[in-house]
């Protein structure tokens, strides 16, 4: 058997989120509070307590989820449960790369509450969009983005999650034009997200220049195992090209799809999502239905799958 640890990005978060294990788990209380150290504020009362609309701001979601998710893969580690590659979704990566040993908890959260802020700054709030197209290859969409952004409406690729799930990110006219055209190419559907701003688009070079300065400062080490990285969608295990790739993936597509099947290729036929909700678990089964995927966000689903693995793994 060969294991990825997977991460989720943001819209994963919850009120309530890693509490549950915390309580259980007193020890892990420690990473909450080097976090709270680096931030200046209390990221385990929004966590815990909401409200969902603070929690949900993107420098606080954030720190949130990576601190979430990297208790829960803490936790299998302890169990035994050893990771051969780990990939995350856009923020996803940062907790990647925290239990990869590459970034302290420390230094992870207080970089991606940064990352959140720059990202939340580099466009004003209702002139950048993203939406899902549904049912169109990359093939046909990618001319769709191109000629709107041509006509002066910036439109691009923004995630390409799974077989017939795309998202589309830009400025508001730009994805809604898109999104219509989209749908004249032969989509099913084009959904509207609920973001605060045109992530990995084009238009978040502004946050991609601010945070380069700031990864720059943060201490890294080589990986202890293999990162699948969102931009290129293979491993990745010097310090150099990490810092870099994480510059490039601020305003590059993430290619989710990809970075499984590339993981899928190198052996992996069991992955485990770790932290709230099962956004990825739910894509990695639509990308292929023949491996083995588990979820672990609070106590019960920790047991549920180390006991499911527990034969094979120890």
């Amino acid at each position: 058997m060969k294991l990825a640890f997977i991460f989720p990005g943001q819209g994963s978060q919850s009120v309530g989120m890693a509490k549950e294990l915390v309580e259980e788990y007193p020890k892990y209380q420690k990473y909450l509070d080097v976090a709270e150290e680096a931030l200046g504020y209390s990221i385990s009362n929004l966590m815990f307590n909401g409200p969902i609309e603070e929690l949900t701001k993107t420098y606080h979601a954030q720190p949130a989820l990576l601190l979430s998710s990297t208790i829960a893969a803490s936790l299998l580690m302890e169990n035994g449960i050893e990771p051969d590659y780990v990939a995350g979704h856009s923020l996803g990566e940062y907790s990647a790369l925290v239990m990869a040993g590459t970034l302290s908890v420390k230094d992870g959260a207080a970089v991606v509450n940064k990352r959140g802020k720059f990202m939340n700054e580099a466009v004003p709030a209702g002139e950048g969009a993203m939406a899902a197209i549904l049912g169109l290859d990359a093939e046909k969409l990618k001319p769709v983005t191109d000629a709107v952004t041509e006509q002066g409406h910036s439109v691009q690729i923004a995630n390409l999650n799974c077989p017939g799930q795309i998202v589309i990110s830009g400025t508001a006219e730009g994805v809604d034009k898109a999104s219509a055209l989209a749908k004249e190419a032969g989509a099913k559907r084009a959904i509207p997200l609920t973001v605060s701003g045109p992530f990995h688009s084009s238009l978040m070079r502004p946050a991609a220049a601010k945070l380069g300065v700031e990864l720059t400062l943060v201490s890294m080490h080589p990986p202890k195992m293999p990162v699948v990285a969102n931009v290129t969608a293979l491993p990745v295990g010097d310090v150099r090209t990490i810092r870099q790739l994480l510059i490039d993936q601020v305003s590059s597509p993430v290619r989710w799809e990809d970075s499984v099947r590339q993981m899928i290729e190198l052996g992996v036929d069991t992955f485990i999502e770790c932290g709230p909700g099962n956004v990825l678990s739910g894509l990695v089964r639509k990308i292929d239905r023949s491996v083995t995927v588990h979820s672990v966000f609070d106590p019960a689903s920790l047991e549920k799958t180390v006991q499911a693995l527990k034969g094979e793994t120890i």
